[in-house]
């Protein structure tokens, strides 16, 4: 499209936002919808023609899926006898798959290069996000499982969102890189273990089988994708890639140990387990990969941009469902729950670039930590009100504060790009 088209577009947007106003004005709110969804699908498809605005393209799509869900929820709770929320683990899965695709073992080697950054960023988030999250849960009162829901967010690893921000905000990229590994990676254990100490007075939080979720839905797809992209890519030696496959085995025997201990089962079924384990996480990734660099003759560009419009359209797929399953919590808080999550995600940034710049950390690693630490991964939160049971309820904090950091996060980040940090 040529930028008069898209000037056509963004006109339309605006022509349906007044239809969506008049609509509203007189009173016929189910009539309006329509209007308010074709009005963020139009808007998206025009800020793509605009440098300026293209980078909130995406939330603006997921601004249509949220809207769409709300006006029509009967459409995306459930298909015949088919419950929709049953797709939000496998599609996170094919998400943090896409990730881990994208990247090797070498992206931990800014542990070592920085170890002062690391430490002050996953700190500071595991800090910072569960105890802002905590004390609003107290102070605004929330019925206890959107509490929990809010905790919960607080909780998680770093958004994957945020190395893209640290990336046009002329930030440091490795150290985002390398604390967005290493807060993910040790999510099994600190993100049980808080959600227990600060969630467990508004539900029941079982550490071992929360433990096991995580596993299940961050660590071994992530995995995974390493493992496809070690033979996708192909440019490791044969020792580096006996040493990293021994690494990846490794990681799904402890997975299901975890397993034993979180379903209380004997060896046989450990054994049952980590069989199918092997197959889905080890064996089929690398069949995959080798397929795919055959016939598609290491067009790797190609299969990245593949993954990843996969992983923005489950990222807008999940939000979608769980607004829509929790519609009618949603219109009971949502207004003072949307407040909060600015509040809970405007604190995480400001904290961050304060904590960074108390220990004296340059500009470019003052930005990269504040995007770590109020970035979250809402997408795991989800997945586990969802294995909660709670998915209308604990879900929505993460429904709302997904679409909500792409937004700041982006004005942050456009606005940090017009100041290019000292050297």
């Amino acid at each position: 499209m040529k930028i008069n088209a898209y000037k056509i577009v963004v006109g339309l947007a605006l022509l349906l936002l007044i239809l969506f106003l008049v609509f509203l004005i007189t009173g016929n709110l189910d009539k309006s919808g329509p209007f308010l969804i074709l009005f963020f699908i139009s808007l998206a498809i025009g800020m793509r023609g605009f440098a300026t605005f293209r980078g909130f393209s995406f939330t603006i799509w997921i601004f249509a899926a949220v809207t769409s869900s709300m006006f029509f929820p009967q459409y995306f709770t459930s298909m015949g006898n088919f419950q929709l929320k049953l797709l939000i683990i496998p599609l996170l899965q094919i998400i943090m798959f896409g990730m881990g695709s994208q990247m090797s073992l070498n992206d931990f080697t800014g542990v070592i290069k920085m170890p002062k950054g690391v430490i002050i960023g996953v700190g500071s988030h595991y800090l910072i996000m569960p105890l802002v999250a905590f004390a609003i849960s107290k102070i605004f009162n929330f019925p206890p499982e959107i509490a929990a829901g809010i905790i919960l967010i607080g909780c998680v690893p770093s958004g994957l969102a945020s190395n893209v921000m640290s990336y046009i905000a002329h930030a440091n990229l490795a150290l985002a890189v390398s604390i967005g590994a290493i807060s993910t990676l040790i999510s099994p254990f600190v993100t049980p273990l808080l959600m227990k100490l600060l969630g467990g007075q508004y539900i029941e939080v079982n550490f071992w089988s929360m433990m096991l979720e995580i596993l299940n839905m961050l660590i071994l797809p992530i995995v995974a994708g390493f493992i496809f992209n070690l033979f996708n890519v192909g440019k490791e030696k044969l020792r580096s890639k006996v040493i990293q496959l021994t690494v990846f085995f490794i990681i799904l025997l402890l997975t299901n140990l975890v397993f034993m201990k979180a379903k209380n089962t004997d060896m046989a079924g450990f054994a049952i387990a980590l069989g199918k384990s092997l197959v889905w996480f080890y064996l089929l990734p690398i069949a995959a990969a080798l397929l795919l660099r055959h016939f598609m003759k290491d067009n790797h560009q190609l299969i990245g941009k593949i993954l990843s419009t996969l992983s923005m359209v489950g990222i807008a797929v999940i939000i979608t469902i769980i607004t829509a399953t929790g519609r009618e919590s949603l219109l009971k808080v949502g207004a003072l729950l949307l407040v909060t999550s600015l509040l809970h995600n405007v604190a995480g940034y400001s904290l961050g670039y304060g904590v960074s710049w108390l220990f004296g950390m340059p500009e470019k690693d003052r930005r990269t930590v504040a995007f770590e630490v109020g970035m979250q991964n809402g997408g795991l939160a989800s997945g586990l009100a969802l294995q909660m049971g709670k998915i209308a309820t604990v879900g929505l904090a993460p429904a709302i504060f997904g679409p909500l950091m792409n937004v700041t996060g982006s004005a942050l980040a456009s606005w940090w790009r017009s100041k290019p940090p000292k050297e």
